[in-house]
């Protein structure tokens, strides 16, 4: 009979060979499938943190920073306190979640705000429905320096220094003279307020455009005629 030849030191089988190959390709296959999901879940993560963070930190990299700092209880009621006596519609520069609107609504305003963040301003008006008052407020998501102010009477402006100077030429320029511009945390640099109340970070000042522009409402002298 012959003899089967036995193989040489380091061969393999064919059935082994044949079967190593089979299962490296199929390991590889699935660390290749799980690679995927790892990378897929990673991407997803990111994009949805970039979806959040984006409208907090695009303002930042504005050349004038408006930051969101929500207004106290004493704040709010330092700029009621100013509206006090005073009709006509509302805009708050810089609205954050809404408060100022919310409460000037509360007091019969048409009250609207400004704000750049779309999330405080969604935030906004849902506060707005959950408190009654959504019918006599509005919430736009805008940039403060493209909107025209010159149909509103009363202002509130929740600013920063770098930003005031500006502002108030923005304002003196658009508004009628008898508006009223109410500032939170930091005055205008060159108006003189015509009322102040609080203290520290409540205080709040009051501006008359009339005043501070100079425009006084002249009234008509008529002199009667006299009879020769």
């Amino acid at each position: 009979s012959e003899s089967t030849p036995s193989p040489s030191p380091g061969a393999m089988s064919p059935a082994l060979a044949k079967e190593i190959p089979q299962e490296t390709g199929g390991g590889g296959s699935r660390r290749s499938g799980w690679g995927l999901l790892v990378t897929a879940g990673v991407g997803g993560t990111l994009v949805a943190l970039y979806a959040v963070a984006t409208p907090f930190v695009t303002p930042a990299l504005r050349k004038v920073c408006l930051p969101f700092v929500p207004a106290t209880a004493a704040q709010i009621q330092n700029v009621l306190k100013m509206l006090e006596d005073r009709s006509g519609s509302l805009v708050d520069i810089g609205s954050g979640d809404g408060r100022i609107v919310i409460a000037a609504a509360k007091k019969g305003f048409q009250a609207v705000g400004y704000e750049l963040n779309p999330w405080l301003v969604w935030y906004s008006r849902y506060r707005a429905w959950r408190d009654g008052v959504h019918q006599n407020t509005k919430f736009y998501i805008s940039d403060l320096w493209k909107v025209s102010f010159s149909h509103y009477r009363n202002v509130v402006v929740f600013g920063v220094p770098q930003m005031m100077p500006q502002l108030e030429k923005k304002l003196e320029e658009e508004l009628e003279c008898n508006a009223r511009i109410i500032a939170c945390r930091f005055p205008f640099p060159c108006w003189i307020p015509d009322h102040t109340t609080g203290e520290g970070i409540d205080t709040v000042w009051a501006y008359d455009l009339k005043h501070s522009r100079g425009c006084e409402t002249k009234s008509l002298e008529i002199t009667p005629e006299t009879e020769s």
